[in-house]
């Protein structure tokens, strides 16, 4: 009766154990969005786009970034599917700069 209650009680920890690992995996995968975003949209406002998208390809690995433009501002929109197909995104405003 103890062994089953051991085996039990050590699949459910490793259940608990994996979903905080994929947890902790979708916080960290977040951060690298926003900081991707955050890059990609100082790039494009200094008018260096392009850089601005291998930038945030190399933050955020896999991630498709969003453009847009209105006027004077940039809009930058970064999306990843994270662990267990989690759908994260992240964006960043700023004001093109002056030449």
């Amino acid at each position: 009766m103890v062994t089953v209650e051991a085996a039990i009680a050590v699949c459910a920890l490793l259940v608990v154990m994996g979903l905080a690992a994929a947890g902790l995996t979708a916080v960290i995968e977040q951060m690298r969005c926003t900081d991707a975003a955050r890059e990609a949209a100082r790039l494009t406002a200094r008018g260096e786009r392009q850089r601005g998208e291998e930038a945030a390809g190399q933050i955020a690995l896999g991630a498709t970034v969003e453009f847009q433009v209105e006027g004077d501002a940039v809009r930058v929109v970064v999306r990843k599917k994270g662990p267990l197909g989690l759908p994260l995104s992240a964006q960043a405003f700023a004001v093109v700069e002056p030449r």
